[in-house]
């Protein structure tokens, strides 16, 4: 099998913002790698359609349109996205920064925080904001202050009984085995491995699970693949089950959300 090729991308700034506060929107292509790099400003990231993955010395983030990652001032990190998305950036300076997380973390994107990056999304790229759009940009960072703070959407963990178990999910979510089942593959009890979940990963593994089907989900949509095969590759039975899962865990159908993150692209 021919090995996938990463296309590297260039932050695009390094040394000097726009201004104090400054959004940013671009398309992520398939396979999309920024290497590692830092910023003396902070970044609030997020997915105007698609997911976002970061990873950093702490941690990997894999989170889909409904939050966002926090990034302070001068955290080494590294973006890349294994299917094409659009991501959305809000760079903010450090004399802005002062009623933000100190820690990396996902921020919950509220209806109305979601309603402002898409009007910014919306907007002609590379214009300097004027007085009232750097108004606009000052209540946005005051919500994202205020915003709940969602920890990882999908977690990892050090614990290698725990990640052989997620990496044979990610490899293929619509794998249908049991908890017992898949504790049984990796050599250890059910309850062992449901402790251990819960323990590290803040949540069930059946939690986890939908959440893994979400992202993928989110992906194939993308695609244009029809919601029936989706729900047949990711392992329901039937597609309202299979869309009832989706919409608990987005407050939307896969449809809508196709609709509204296809309407943003550019």
């Amino acid at each position: 099998m021919q090995k996938k090729t990463r296309q590297i991308l260039l932050a695009p700034y390094t040394q000097e913002l726009p201004g104090a506060i400054y959004f940013r929107s671009a398309p992520m292509p398939a396979d999309g790698f920024y290497p590692p790099h830092h910023h003396p400003w902070g970044e609030f990231v997020s997915a105007v359609s698609g997911v976002v993955e970061v990873q950093y010395a702490g941690g990997h983030y894999v989170v889909p349109p409904q939050y966002g990652i926090w990034l302070p001032p001068h955290t080494e990190h590294l973006a890349q996205n294994r299917r094409e998305a659009w991501h959305s950036s809000v760079y903010i300076s450090v004399a802005e920064c002062a009623d933000l997380p100190t820690q990396v973390t996902a921020l919950t994107v509220s209806p109305l925080l979601r309603a402002m990056l898409e009007h910014l999304h919306r907007q002609p790229p590379g214009i300097p904001p004027s007085a009232a759009e750097a108004r606009f940009l000052k209540v946005l960072v005051d919500l994202l202050a205020t915003a709940e703070r969602a920890g990882s959407y999908l977690p990892s963990s050090d614990d290698p009984l725990v990640q052989k178990v997620l990496n044979m999910l990610q490899h293929e979510p619509g794998d249908s085995r049991s908890v017992a089942e898949l504790a049984a593959h990796v050599h250890t009890s059910e309850r062992t491995l449901m402790r251990r979940c819960q323990r590290d990963l803040g949540m069930t593994l059946a939690e986890w699970r939908q959440r893994l089907r979400v992202v993928k989900a989110m992906s194939l949509l993308a695609q244009g693949r029809t919601v029936e095969s989706i729900a047949l590759e990711l392992g329901y039975a039937s597609s309202s089950a299979f869309i009832t899962m989706f919409r608990r865990l987005t407050q939307e159908t896969p449809d809508e959300y196709r609709k509204r993150t296809v309407g943003l692209e550019r």
